[in-house]
């Protein structure tokens, strides 16, 4: 595998970023691999080299680049300042971003950007199916695992942007979540089943915000491995 720090330029400022690729058969479909609200940190870059390893051309950034260069909740213990960085950002500001994530790999030829993928977590969430409607015929596949904000009063909710997307949608919600409660994923899969793009919402039984995570309190192992099931077949269906 071929790993990479870099700053990528956006209309912002500088995102550091981490990128990570097979070294053979390039060039790869590119996916933008979302962080969640505690930051990023090794678990995520382990997250992306798993999702690279099977033949695809990773983007991970640090979406808080705005106000600092390194946060990470499990090193400083500072909730408050993570859901001041969390509410700092928008998907205006993440769909610029992956217009640069998605410039930058144009440059590399290891990257082919012919079809994108991208899949988000939690505060991410509601930022796949953002990138997904800005980049209708390029951006072929979005997934959200315990995803937020996906129904909202705002003009650019998730659930009212699916009419511009044509990629194929995942949502992965877990069955107890305060952040994503069942009355909030019930209205995206409504607006879902009657969107132009094709996609579905599936429950996890017996989970609750934040499972997929190895690192995080509340992991549960089968249920983080049929999310890697059902992200794999989903890039695998619409990226090749």
């Amino acid at each position: 595998m071929i790993e990479t720090f870099c700053d990528i330029e956006t209309v912002d400022g500088l995102m550091n970023t981490f990128i990570v690729h097979p070294e053979e058969g390039g060039p790869y479909p590119v996916v933008l691999f979302l962080m969640d609200a505690p930051g990023m940190r090794e678990e995520i870059r382990d997250m992306s080299r798993r999702v690279a390893s099977t033949g695809y051309y990773v983007i991970a950034p640090q979406l808080y680049y705005r106000d600092v260069r390194e946060f990470n909740l499990y090193e400083t213990g500072d909730r408050d300042r993570m859901y001041e960085l969390m509410g700092n950002l928008t998907n205006a500001m993440v769909v610029e971003d992956a217009r640069a994530m998605i410039a930058h790999a144009d440059s590399d030829p290891a990257a082919d950007t012919a079809k994108v993928g991208t899949v988000g977590y939690c505060m991410s969430g509601p930022f796949t199916v953002a990138i997904a409607a800005a980049f209708p015929g390029q951006v072929t596949a979005a997934a959200s695992f315990h995803g937020v904000a996906l129904v909202t009063e705002a003009e650019d909710s998730p659930h009212e942007l699916l009419a511009q997307a044509t990629a194929e949608i995942y949502i992965g919600a877990a069955e107890v979540d305060s952040h994503a409660p069942p009355e909030m994923i019930d209205a995206f899969e409504s607006a879902l089943q009657t969107a132009p793009c094709p996609g579905r919402v599936e429950w996890y039984p017996g989970t609750e915000h934040g499972f997929t995570f190895r690192e995080r309190p509340l992991y549960v192992k089968e249920a983080s491995e049929r999310h890697w099931e059902r992200l794999h077949d989903l890039l695998r269906r619409n990226l090749h």
